[in-house]
This record gives structure tokens, C-alpha cells and sequence, in this order.
């Protein structure tokens, strides 16, 4: 737990709002008790995140009717319309989402296909907050990107099987020139502006790519 009391001093001092679990149904309490209940909000949406679906927060706002759930994933609906409510959700109150690196000075470091996570990160949705299991942590931004490339990119490719990407198959990033390319758009976030807009549970386990 000290990695993670030393990364809250330094994330802190990057203006973003930070807690702490020791796993994912601490991390839900946390989430419920400390940020969802603090704020004045209607709208809710969210990215993927393998770390955040671990906690269940998404099925508790799903059956929360005091939400407007804006649904990015459903599978009924089609590209396009999904693509549709991933627009719709870069106006929403709160956005949801995990991070593919951060590094030991309180950076952020994700890579998007679409760059729709990427894009709230930056501006939009009014609070973020970001689920991060310890696994994350790296100890500068090159880490980071090496980190991304080799491992996150990687196994989030693997779980898409559809896209039918070199790297499913090598089992390393090719740097392919697929039309479903999923390593299109880089995002460092420095700092949180404006201050506690972007919200942090760091989460004492391995969790997520």
C-alpha cells in the first residue's frame, strides 16, 4: 500500500481527487459512498475498462433509475448508433473509464482506437472517474509507453478477436497498418483541470490489462 500512499501525494499535487481500496468491492463503496453521493449529476456513461467492470459499478448505475444511463456498449444497438451515444456521452456529468498507465509522478498515459475515452479524458463529460489497479504503475513515461505497446494494446486485442489484428497472433505490436488498427490515438494527461474534475480510485490489486 505504500507505492499507492506515495502515488496519492503525487497524483494530489497534479490537482486530481484521489482514493484508495484495497480491492474491487472496496473500490465500489468508495465510488458510491465518496464520489457518487458527493455529486449533483444526472447523466452517466462510460469506456471499457476491464478494471472498472471488476467493481460492478456499472450494473448498480444500470438499475439506479435516478441515472440517465447513456449506454455506449449495447449490443443492440449498431456501429453507428453506438457510435452515436459515444458522442452523446462526451456531454455527460459523469464518465467512467480505467487508464492503460500511470506513471510514479502522477501522469496519465492511455492509447484509444477511436479515441473516445481519450477525448473525455481532454474536455467534456464535468467529473471522470478512473478505476487503476496497482498493476498500472510504472515508473516513468517511457514505461508507460512500452507498458501500452507491449502488453495493454496486446492483451486488449486478444479480447476483440474480431478485428483480426497481427498482434492476436504474434502476441507483440507489429505496428500494423489494419483499417482496425486499435493504437491510434495517445493521450498524456498531466494534470487534472479543473482541479478534482478527474476523480481516482487506485486499487491494491492487480487488475485489467
Amino acid at each position: 500500500m505504500k507505492e499507492l500512499l506515495d502515488l496519492k501525494k503525487e497524483l494530489e499535487k497534479n490537482n486530481f481527487e484521489v482514493y484508495l481500496a484495497e480491492n474491487p468491492e472496496q473500490a465500489f463503496e468508495v465510488f458510491v459512498n465518496n464520489i457518487l453521493s458527493m455529486l449533483d449529476l444526472s447523466s452517466i456513461s462510460y469506456a471499457d475498462s476491464k478494471t472498472m467492470i471488476k467493481t460492478n459499478v456499472i450494473e448498480y448505475i444500470k438499475n439506479n433509475k435516478q441515472y440517465q444511463f447513456i449506454d455506449t456498449f449495447d449490443p443492440d444497438h449498431t456501429w453507428k448508433e453506438q457510435i452515436a451515444q459515444r458522442k452523446r456521452a462526451l456531454n455527460c456529468d459523469l464518465f467512467l473509464t480505467g487508464t492503460n498507465a500511470i506513471t510514479k509522478a502522477g501522469q496519465l498515459v492511455n492509447l484509444d482506437m477511436i479515441g473516445n475515452r481519450t477525448a473525455a479524458l481532454s474536455f467534456g463529460p464535468r467529473n471522470i472517474v478512473l478505476f487503476i489497479g496497482k498493476n498500472k504503475i510504472v515508473e516513468n513515461l517511457d514505461l508507460a509507453f512500452k507498458r501500452i505497446k507491449e502488453k495493454a494494446a496486446v492483451e486488449n486485442a486478444k479480447a476483440h478477436p474480431k478485428l483480426k489484428l497481427a498482434c492476436q497472433k504474434t502476441g507483440v505490436c507489429v505496428d500494423c497498418q489494419s483499417p482496425q488498427r486499435i493504437c491510434n490515438t495517445w493521450t498524456i494527461t498531466e494534470k487534472s483541470y479543473p482541479k478534482n474534475r478527474i476523480k481516482i480510485i487506485l486499487i491494491n490489486q492487480d487488475l485489467g490489462f
